[in-house]
């Protein structure tokens, strides 16, 4: 059965509205301010087949690269001829989620009429799983919490307690962490009841002919896209900061046929540190740097990636294999993006983005003065790199898209007090346009008890680079009482004491001798840029 444009435009529009409905119901539900202030969190609708057909728009983009390969693992683990109403299926699992520990994924079948007839996921950054924490400190994946397999989370709409208690007293936050857990099962059920009614709406017995049509021509598109690339092979290779010395990503796009195969030969070899990074977790991030050159204003599906494949050495670090620690494989893992974009700059000059100063996850743990567990996240960004006709945004995440918690509940959650957050001037790479700017925080322990800090962070040593003649942004810096000290580390705060942090400043595009005059004379009023660098390097006058 086909379908018409006209009903083809209105009902995918109407999918992608259920996903934003369970992230909605996901975030109004949820414990954790990772779920409900800073969006870390993905929610899928599949067809019958498995194949993703709709992402929530405050998804995370890249988990439309993972989550049709976990829905494919745990459909082989309980295959669909074995699963019943109200069963709901998670996992944890690195190599089989989204790269690492802390993110579980939730799914659940829909059935009409004894039949199913699609797939509710979620997938959302839990606030504790055990072990040591949130950290890059950890040697081995054991270190680091409790690792799931694929199993049965509920039967039937039943849940299953003793499993649920088995998370419940691991973990330093139990409320928090399994009230995010029941609020995926909640969303999921959402999913499930919302796609019924949208199937009842359009008189539908199958939505798969209309996920056959999107996927296609998503297909279609992003094919057409790449086509008009000139074949060959496009190389890069970047140095970044590791846990204790500088290590390599190198990569080759073969793009031919309407097709991109982007293989990773040439990249460090995992180390025994949380920061490797699961093939499944490089699949994503190549798949979201090629879909943000080609179609970026395409909605996330499956079919939108299917021309896309990322290959790399098992055991190195972009294919970390078991038991690699992966807790923090965003810092080494968000490199996937610019380093692809470095690859294709010069076929595609005015699409790339100069790098940014990506994101410095602060995870605390410790204690309340009213003796309350912390276990939370703040999410500090570095800026937004420029990219043609336009400046990059401050203080904005990339290659994602978290936000930030707000102050007054963080603090009121952790017992941290922020005593300023402010941007940092010129931080941002100066360039025809400029480079978003990083900020300074800076966290006071006002707990009452002794707080323990890790920061996961890179762009340290390797500061973001600019492209066309942009210059590079700022770096970033962490101290802790003054001092400075490893990104990555973890360290505990007694009373009153600081943690401050400076956060890298997106890359410059362009000659920064070309910047527009108004622009610039706003920039120096508002206090982006100095009047010092305005005139050294963007060649104004002095007044």
């Amino acid at each position: 059965m086909s379908v018409d444009v006209i009903s083809l435009g209105i009902q995918w529009d109407r999918l992608i509205s259920i996903a934003d409905e369970i992230i909605n119901s996901l975030v109004r539900s949820s414990f954790s301010t990772n779920v409900r202030e800073s969006y870390d969190l993905s929610c899928v609708v599949f067809d019958s087949h498995g194949h993703a057909i709709a992402q929530g728009a405050y998804s995370v983009p890249s988990f439309t690269g993972t989550a049709p390969a976990t829905l494919a693992a745990m459909l082989e683990r309980f295959p669909p001829s074995t699963l019943l109403p109200g069963d709901v299926v998670t996992t944890n699992d690195p190599w089989i989620g989204t790269g690492h520990l802390f993110d579980i994924n939730v799914m659940q079948p829909v059935f009409r009429d004894d039949r199913i007839v699609g797939y509710s996921m979620s997938i959302t950054h839990l606030p504790d799983i055990g072990g040591g924490g949130f950290s890059a400190t950890a040697r081995e994946v054991y270190e680091e919490g409790l690792r799931l397999p694929i199993c049965m989370l509920a039967r039937q709409g039943r849940l299953d307690d003793a499993l649920v208690e088995l998370i419940r007293v691991n973990v330093r936050v139990p409320e928090q962490t399994v009230g995010d857990l029941l609020a995926n099962v909640a969303c999921t059920t959402v999913g499930g009841r919302m796609l019924n009614e949208f199937m009842d709406e359009y008189g539908l017995d199958s939505i798969d002919p209309l996920a056959n049509a999107i996927l296609e021509q998503s297909e279609r598109a992003i094919r057409d896209e790449i086509a008009l690339l000139p074949d060959g092979v496009y190389r890069n290779r970047v140095e970044i900061e590791g846990q204790d010395g500088p290590l390599t990503l190198a990569c080759a796009v073969t793009i031919r046929g309407g097709e991109v195969l982007a293989d990773f030969s040439g990249t460090s070899p995992a180390i025994k540190s949380a920061i490797n990074v699961p093939l499944c977790y490089t699949r994503a991030m190549t798949a979201y740097a090629i879909k943000c050159l080609t179609t970026p204003r395409i909605p996330n599906n499956q079919g939108s990636v299917r021309p896309i494949t990322a290959t790399a050495p098992a055991g190195c670090l972009l294919n970390a294999i078991s038991p690699s620690a992966t807790g923090g494989r965003h810092i080494v893992g968000h490199f996937v993006v610019p380093l692809i974009f470095g690859a294709l700059a010069d076929i595609v000059p005015d699409r790339v983005q100069a790098d940014s100063g990506m994101l410095n996850l602060i995870n605390v743990q410790g204690e309340t003065r009213d003796g309350r567990g912390v276990s939370s996240i703040f999410f500090a960004s570095g800026g937004f790199g420029a990219l043609a006709g336009q400046d990059g945004a401050p203080t904005t995440p990339s290659p994602s898209n978290m936000t930030g918690t707000s102050i007054e509940v963080w603090e009121n959650l952790t017992g941290m007090f922020i005593t300023s957050k402010e941007l940092l001037t010129d931080s941002g790479g100066p360039g025809e346009f400029r480079g978003g700017l990083g900020q300074r925080i800076e966290f006071v322990n006002d707990s009452g008890h002794d707080i323990a800090i890790a920061c996961l962070a890179g762009r340290t040593e390797f500061a973001p680079q600019g492209v066309r003649g942009g210059f590079p942004g700022g770096l970033r810096e962490v101290r802790v009482n003054g001092e400075t000290v490893h990104p990555k580390g973890r360290y505990m705060l007694a009373p009153g004491d600081r943690l401050t942090t400076f956060e890298a400043g997106g890359g410059g595009f362009g000659d920064p001798r070309r910047r527009d005059a108004a622009a610039l004379r706003h920039d120096v009023a508002m206090g982006y840029v100095s009047m010092k660098e305005a005139i050294a390097v963007y060649g104004a006058q002095p007044e």
